[in-house]
């Protein structure tokens, strides 16, 4: 059911894509006002969902403790898509976080914004060699064989 229905809108925009830029005009007035109307219809489903809580954070966004601060990733999307069009994106002052490290572990060199790479690095076919301490004793946790 879920891919059917993942298709199904898919396949309704590249539809509305192709009539976009296929279509001619006297039939897009009458495609346009119809699909523009769902689509404002459908954006505001959207949001009504998304609205802040009394504590300020989105009702619909799970967080990992908490729910996430408003305006949730849905609210920014849409005011990027329906009305920051030909704003510029803002440049990051530093590279994204990996989740999976500690924070702070790893700091850019003198704080400066992370440059774009323009040499690929050349991997090797061999898989790196992982050297790991041999074990000594079990565990007190362990269960006696």
């Amino acid at each position: 059911m879920d891919e059917t229905l993942r298709e199904a809108v898919l396949r309704r925009l590249a539809l509305l894509e192709e009539a976009a830029e296929d279509g001619e005009a006297e039939a897009l007035v009458s495609l346009a006002r119809a699909e523009i109307h769902r689509l404002a219809d459908g954006w505001r489903l959207v949001l009504a969902v998304h609205q802040p809580g009394e504590d300020g954070r989105c009702k619909a966004c799970p967080g990992w403790l908490r729910r996430r601060r408003w305006p949730c990733q849905v609210w920014n999307t849409a005011h990027r898509h329906l009305i920051g069009e030909g704003l510029p994106h803002r440049e990051r002052r530093r590279p994204l976080r990996n989740p999976f490290t500690r924070p702070g572990a790893v700091e850019p060199p003198g704080g400066t914004p992370a440059g774009t790479t323009t040499k690929l690095p050349i991997l090797s076919d061999d898989p790196p060699v992982v050297h790991r301490a041999p074990v000594v004793s079990r565990p007190k946790h362990a269960l006696p064989e």
